[in-house]
């Protein structure tokens, strides 16, 4: 009876060291050393630690380490470029930290089962099973081992994806050296072994012409070329418009409409008009291509288009989510030609409040295609003699535009829309490819003149929707979580800026007065990108949870049916109800269909949104190999534990690492979001000025290095955090009696 308490007593010691800060996994030997067990009593812990692992309180991996065993859970793998990961499981509070050893061969977006080894600041695991593999195809470059060798490898363009893919020569479809490729992963790596692939695609040599946005096409699974049934489907039903098709819908023809889209548009899907009634109030009309005309539910256009999801933009190319014959053609409200539309039509007060709105099935011939640039210098009377002539009978329009414009954007601000001012980056390309110069893309009065408007009818269709019980696609945007606002608000509070939160949460109108306070100072672009990092992602839904950014109960996309799916299907939903096709039989099916629309639709802007990211990130490293030496005035845009990021007036970012600093010792203050030197207190954080030299690019990597010009005008000052929060709030009381 004494021997088992005694053992049990040892049990419990063993496993309250392994829950203790001091515990990593570690062999059986090391264990007993650290814990200091006398030569004479090692059998018998072992014959403690063996019970545990039967009882499966601990666990022994392959190489021999043990750790504490504890509830396994399910989510999914997060790699990091360093080989190390994380576990995201669904509804917990917490991330679970996946060292690189044990990761069990997890590639990045893998289902995996991870054991629980450690809950103290942060949640440490093992991946103990992968339950399903979300790479199945990867691209990137072959590297033949020698001409002698029969194997070589394939090196991943995803820097997520560590290790090389082992590639027997028989299987390499004879690629080149320094080619790009598609292979495919024949068996996964355990951890141990490389991955073993076999090669299905040859893309073309790294650096001929195309090759990088097509390897990036080619890795995010885009769909390019169109089947020839799908093709021959669209030229079917791509005709003009006849008297036929005129029939039952409102004719607007005679009413003063046109198009506002960039210069390069081809898909046009919107046109707009707008007048004054006798009682001062604005007749604001959004006038949106009728695709789902043409597209017909369940054609082979349709699963097309369903399966596409949304068209992707690249700077050199578009992939189209329908073929050019629908999206250039009949359904492109093409200037002076008749089009099939469906028109929200807005009656909306001086103080911008909607009065009533009207969806009606319609006919419109477009008189004037518009370009953004052309209305800003329309509006500002920079236009030139040609334009001002052939445009003068609109200028009336466009300034009744800008007015009601102004009004809706006034009316999103009071009710507390938040708006986030980040630039867009333009790649202008040659004919070979190459980047001949990048343009920051900014808002302006002319987009956002387009935006007013679509956001507009939006906010109408989603809350007629709404109003009549329609099965519906909404567009989401989710509360944030109160966690991160907490701790937003901590780190806000320690700038000598202020958050409110309620009982129920943060209110969007907080959020966009944080962002008004911090307008004009250097922390600006700090809490901006905190804010945004505090934000969920939008999506699309069946259920009308309202939309956190626009402080808007009901918001959707109805506004570009040729380049997103829920627009299209939405589209189809208010014809039914227009029809008076919605019975039983409608309801039945549109429930049964809409969850699987809003979870495809969001899957396939978020494969879009990062396809198009990666591409400019490319270009812009591109771009500065051609200026390796040369000099710029920058802003601190981002400080880590290994650099300082700084941004470059043309949205290029580039790194200057904390070891190139000379001078000092510089450190990452995490809870301040600032470097700092040791020694000296010199301090760098964001938003502040910084003169670099470009050291060096990387389009395989996807990074651009930078070295930090010192100046007496550029230098980080030494400054005491207390005088910075006073400094910050002294000039906030200037700005208030201002």
């Amino acid at each position: 009876m004494e021997d088992t308490k005694i053992f049990e007593n040892r049990k419990a010691l063993i496993l309250e060291f392994m829950e203790s800060e001091l515990f990593t996994p570690m062999r059986i030997k090391d264990l007993a050393e650290l814990m200091q067990v006398p030569k004479e009593e090692k059998a018998e812990f072992r014959a403690v630690i063996q019970s545990l692992i039967d009882s499966g309180e601990i666990r022994v991996n392959r190489r021999g380490l043990i750790n504490r065993q504890s509830g396994r859970l399910c989510g999914v793998f997060e790699a990091h470029s360093g080989g190390f990961g994380y576990v995201i499981v669904e509804n917990r509070r917490r991330d679970i930290f996946i060292r690189r050893e044990d990761t069990l061969g997890a590639m990045n977006g893998d289902t995996v089962e991870v054991q629980v080894v450690r809950e103290r600041k942060k949640s440490e695991g093992i991946i103990v099973n992968i339950i399903s593999r979300a790479v199945t195809d990867l691209v990137g470059t072959y590297e033949s081992a020698g001409e002698r060798d029969s194997y070589g490898f394939v090196v991943p363009d995803d820097n997520k994806i560590t290790g090389d893919i082992f590639v027997l020569k028989e299987n390499s479809l004879n690629a080149l050296d320094g080619m790009k490729v598609v292979v495919h992963i024949v068996k996964y790596s355990d951890g141990l072994r490389s991955s073993e692939g076999r090669i299905t695609g040859l893309i073309g040599m790294k650096d001929d012409p195309g090759v990088d946005i097509e390897s990036v096409i080619k890795a995010h699974h885009l769909p390019e070329e169109f089947d020839s049934n799908i093709l021959k489907q669209a030229e079917n039903v791509a005709k003009p418009v006849s008297e036929a098709d005129r029939r039952g819908r409102r004719d607007l023809r005679d009413i003063l409409t046109v198009t506002i889209d960039g210069e390069d548009a081809r898909d046009l899907d919107d046109a707009v008009s707008l007048s004054m009634d006798p009682e001062g109030n604005f007749d604001l009309g959004v006038h949106i291509a009728d695709v789902s005309n043409y597209v017909q539910e369940r054609s082979a256009l349709d699963r097309e288009a369903f399966e596409r999801g949304t068209s992707v933009y690249f700077p050199d190319r578009v992939i189209p989510m329908l073929p050019t014959e629908l999206s250039n053609g009949c359904c492109s409200l093409n200037e002076g030609e008749d089009r099939l539309t469906r028109s929200c039509l807005m009656k909306i007060d001086t103080k911008g409040r909607l009065l009533q709105s009207e969806i009606c099935e319609s006919v419109i011939n477009s008189n004037r295609r518009m370009s953004y640039k052309e209305i800003l210098k329309l509006l500002t009377g920079t236009a030139e003699a040609r334009l001002q002539s052939e445009c003068s009978y609109l200028l009336p329009l466009f300034r009744q535009m800008e007015e009601l414009s102004g009004i809706l954007i006034s009316v999103r601000e009071k009710r507390g829309a938040v708006d986030f001012d980040f630039s867009e980056t333009k790649v202008i390309l040659d004919e070979n490819g190459r980047v001949l110069r990048l343009e920051p893309r900014e808002a302006d009065t002319a987009t956002r003149i387009i935006e007013s408007f679509m956001l507009a009818a939006n906010e109408a269709v989603a809350e007629y929707a709404s109003f009549q019980e329609l099965p519906f696609v909404y567009r989401t945007h989710e509360d944030p979580d109160p966690e991160k606002i907490k701790s937003l608000r901590d780190f806000v509070t320690g700038l000598g800026f202020s958050l409110k939160i309620g009982r129920d949460g943060v209110h969007p109108k907080e959020i966009q007065k944080l962002l008004k306070s911090a307008e004009d100072t250097p922390e600006y672009a700090l809490i901006s990108r905190m804010v945004l990092r505090s934000m969920k992602r939008a999506r699309y839904t069946v259920e009308a949870d309202g939309h956190f950014g626009l402080a808007d109960k009901y918001y959707c996309h109805f506004t570009s049916p040729i380049r997103r799916y829920p627009d299209l299907q939405i589209h189809r939903i208010l014809k039914d109800l227009l029809r008076g096709r919605i019975n039983g039989v409608r309801l039945s099916h549109y429930d049964a269909i809409l969850k699987d629309v809003a979870k495809q639709s969001s899957e396939r802007e978020r494969r879009a949104d990062e396809a198009e990211r990666e591409v400019i990130k490319l270009k812009k490293v591109e771009y500065m190999l051609d200026h390796i030496g040369d000099e710029y005035e920058g802003i601190i845009s981002g400080v880590t534990g290994y650099g300082i990021y700084v941004e470059l007036p043309d949205t290029v970012e580039g790194m200057v690492r904390l070891s190139d600093i000379p001078g000092d010792f510089y450190v990452f203050d995490e809870e301040a979001m600032e470097v700092r030197g040791k020694r000296n207190g010199e301090v760098f954080r964001l938003g502040d000025p910084l003169k670099v030299k470009v050291l060096s690019a990387d389009k395989d990597m996807r990074t651009i290095d930078f070295a930090m010009i010192r100046d007496h005008d550029n230098a980080g000052k030494p400054e005491k955090k207390r005088d910075r929060k006073n400094a910050i709030k002294k000039e906030r009381r200037k700005k208030a009696y201002s």
